[in-house]
């Protein structure tokens, strides 16, 4: 039998990854330096190939995949589009960005606590994304 608290965590991760491509997608087209776009592209590529992976566990386990919530996409779509309406400036898209990422790196340690017996495997993935999380923001510091 499949432990709950490891299902519940590779679900939180498979959001939280769909959460980011979609999120780098809207920002994409705005987004004149090059650098910048490729960093981008990198950084959604590694969420895609992570979010393979949760899929492929959660498929083992028998269980479905969860999507990001609606009012959390809403909210997120919402905020992007207000923000480069007003300012479609590199900074900007670095400043929704980090802010993304922090938002991510702080529910993924959340439900790391709270998914105390989570297996091995989906305790490594959720902190392989919180990497990824961080180093993106890292990486975006110079553009803001």
């Amino acid at each position: 039998m499949v432990n709950s608290d490891t299902v519940k965590l590779l679900q939180e991760c498979d959001a939280g990854t769909k959460m980011a491509v979609t999120t780098i997608d809207e920002v994409l087209e705005s987004v004149r330096d090059t650098d910048m776009k490729h960093l981008l592209q990198e950084s959604k590529n590694h969420h895609e190939k992570l979010g393979n992976e949760i899929h492929s566990l959660l498929i083992s386990h028998g269980t479905e995949e969860k999507d990001p919530t609606l009012m959390a996409k809403g909210m997120s779509w919402m905020k992007t589009n207000m923000k480069l309406s007003m300012d479609c400036s590199d900074a900007a898209v670095a400043d929704l960005i980090t802010d993304g990422c922090n938002m991510g790196v702080k529910s993924l340690n959340k439900y790391l606590n709270q998914y105390k017996t989570a297996d091995h495997k989906s305790r490594d993935i959720s902190e392989k994304l919180i990497s990824i999380e961080e180093k993106l923001c890292s990486d975006l510091e110079k553009y803001l």
